[in-house]
């Protein structure tokens, strides 16, 4: 009997053994997966939600400033805006939190590429139709995006790459200066011959950054940035090729009394909506401004409806919102576990907040109408569902970022 129960008990245990084995396989396809994506602690619980927050905001004053132009433009079908933008914030909150789980280490690989992909769009857009004077969307059918969307993503992961690999050579012109000569010179003729100043603003802005944060001496910076607004000042000024920018200029220096032939309704349009909020603002969705006097008011001019419904409390709640957005995007670039993370993290932190102080210069006449969107408020699919991707990058940076996750 005892000799049974030895061999029944010996029978199970050998028949344990191979299931060991698919427990040894599946750590291997862990350990395989683990590489892929950067699974190793959470992401950053309060960046999350002010993403979430701002967009939530976004969609809901969306709504708000485009049903007007949807129902009198779309066929009465006042949900025609939001239901597009819908869509792609949905589709932009799966890729954010998919890209979010994959170790950013891969966009390292692949910058040129993407660089590549970039000059290739900036080029097949010059050889599309133009829409109201300028060559800026791609239309593939029903589905159509900007390119610029993806050169300036382009331009921070192409920059962060070569400025990773160059770091200690960043004060010589041959590394600190010449590789992004290269890569800023064209991308900038090509954005000036759509034209898209705006677009050129912003990517030599983000290049400026990154370049000085990179270690580039003073005097190189100096020279190129130099050299670059020059070229631009004097194509707005004392040329014809820039005919709608240098309008631009004329109607933003006298806006209530312009020289003929100068278009300054959106802004006067945009400053009577500011005005008219006050300190507590109209209530949400009783802009008045917004049935048909702001042209296209889900776009770039979204937030003087917004200072118009919610007045200057509300304006600067959102204000505070994007602001504590973009501190908390720099504080983990900066605790990221390497060059490349710190660089590509603080370089698509600083689009976003370059964006809204852009854009709300534009709406407060500040700076001329060039044209820039609010993240997150402004109308646009691809850019939405873009800006959500990206700011999934930096959820993924945060992952493995030498900070405390709440």
């Amino acid at each position: 009997m005892i000799g049974i129960k030895i061999k029944k008990h010996t029978e199970k245990h050998t028949e344990k053994k191979p299931k060991k084995r698919k427990s040894r396989i599946n750590k291997e396809n862990f350990k395989f997966l683990s590489e892929i994506f950067s699974i190793k602690s959470g992401i950053d619980i309060p960046f999350l939600f002010l993403v979430m927050t701002i967009l939530v905001i976004g969609l809901v004053m969306m709504f708000s400033a485009s049903y007007p132009n949807a129902y009198y433009l779309h066929g009465g079908d006042s949900f025609y805006f939001i239901r597009n933008q819908l869509i792609f914030a949905v589709l932009g909150v799966i890729a954010m939190m998919a890209i979010s789980c994959v170790d950013y280490n891969y966009f390292h690989k692949w910058a040129v590429p993407i660089l590549i992909t970039s000059f290739v769009l900036l080029i097949l857009v010059l050889l599309m139709p133009a829409r109201n004077g300028v060559h800026r969307w791609i239309q593939l059918g029903t589905f159509g995006f900007q390119a610029s969307e993806i050169t300036k993503f382009a331009i921070v992961v192409s920059f962060a790459h070569f400025i990773t690999l160059n770091f200690n050579r960043m004060h010589t012109f041959k590394y600190g200066i010449l590789p992004y000569l290269i890569i800023l010179a064209p991308t900038i003729l090509l954005l000036a011959l759509e034209p898209h100043i705006s677009c050129s603003v912003i990517v030599i802005l983000l290049a400026a950054g990154m370049l000085f944060i990179g270690g580039v001496k003073l005097k190189w910076f100096g020279i190129v940035l130099g050299s670059i607004a020059s070229a631009l000042l004097y194509l707005v000024l004392f040329t014809n090729k820039l005919t709608y920018a240098n309008n631009r200029i004329a109607g933003w220096l006298d806006p209530f009394s312009p020289a003929a032939g100068v278009d300054t309704w959106q802004t006067k349009q945009g400053l009577y909506a500011i005005g008219s909020g006050g300190l507590l603002g109209l209530g949400l969705g009783h802009s008045r401004q917004k049935y048909l006097f702001i042209p296209e008011p889900q776009n770039d001019f979204i937030f003087s409806v917004v200072c118009e419904e919610l007045g200057f409390v509300g304006a600067v709640i959102i204000l505070i919102l994007f602001a504590l957005l973009v501190w908390r995007g720099m504080i983990i670039s900066m605790k990221a576990k390497d060059k490349f993370g710190s660089l590509l993290g603080i370089g698509l932190t600083a689009q976003v907040g370059l964006q809204v102080i852009l854009n709300i210069a534009v709406v407060t006449n500040t700076i001329p109408n060039t044209g820039i969107s609010l993240p997150f408020f402004s109308y646009g699919g691809t850019s939405l569902l873009m800006l959500l991707a990206q700011m999934g990058i930096i959820l993924s940076i945060s992952r493995t970022s030498r900070m405390e996750k709440n």
